[in-house]
């Protein structure tokens, strides 16, 4: 009802109108309380009885997935946590339980894979496990080689036989293949 009449032109404006709106009639509209009798949102709310805030934080533990990347760790808020390397590309669930200070990286069969100490939130910190960093090392220095590099790929112009089917696929559209590179300037700019 309130934003049918709405004539605000900026967000602060907007939510000044609802605040009036809410204090002013929202609020103070009749409604049915349990008992059948008119009542407001106000006074609902002041008899409403709530529990007192519990001592110590619900016992509930976050539950994310996340894909291994490439260096052998997974991401949780903003900080990357080590697993053992040869995981790359697979998905594992990441699990803090609120309250604590540890974090655990669980793998598709639900066996523990890693449990880190939780970093501070956005702090871009990379943890490694020292059994994880020797493994990493290893996996890395074992893929080197000794032997000599891949051949660059070598600069094979067209045969005739290309060269005759792409002169019968474009027909008058098509002109001769340029390979040397000052001819093709002065295609180019003329």
């Amino acid at each position: 009802m309130w934003w049918r009449t709405l004539s605000a032109k900026d967000p602060e404006s907007a939510q000044l109108s609802l605040d009036r709106f809410l204090a002013t009639t929202g609020d103070a509209r009749p409604r049915r309380g349990c008992g059948g009798e008119r009542t407001t949102v106000g006074a609902l709310a002041d008899a409403e009885p709530l529990r007192a805030l519990p001592w110590a934080p619900y016992p509930a533990t976050l539950v994310v997935e996340r894909t291994v990347a490439d260096n052998a760790t997974v991401a949780f808020r903003g900080n990357r946590y080590s697993v053992p390397p040869g995981m790359t590309g697979s998905v594992l669930e990441v699990r803090h339980r609120l309250s604590t200070s540890t974090l655990e990286v669980h793998g598709p069969s639900g066996a523990i894979v890693a449990r880190h100490a939780l970093a501070p939130a956005g702090s871009g910190i990379t943890q490694r496990l020292p059994e994880h960093r020797a493994a990493l090392e290893t996996a890395v220095l074992a893929a080197f080689t000794t032997a000599r590099p891949c051949d660059r790929k070598a600069n094979r112009p067209p045969g005739p036989e290309a060269l005759a089917e792409a002169a019968r696929l474009l027909g008058s559209e098509g002109r001769e293949v340029t390979i040397d590179l000052a001819v093709y300037g002065q295609l180019v700019t003329a």
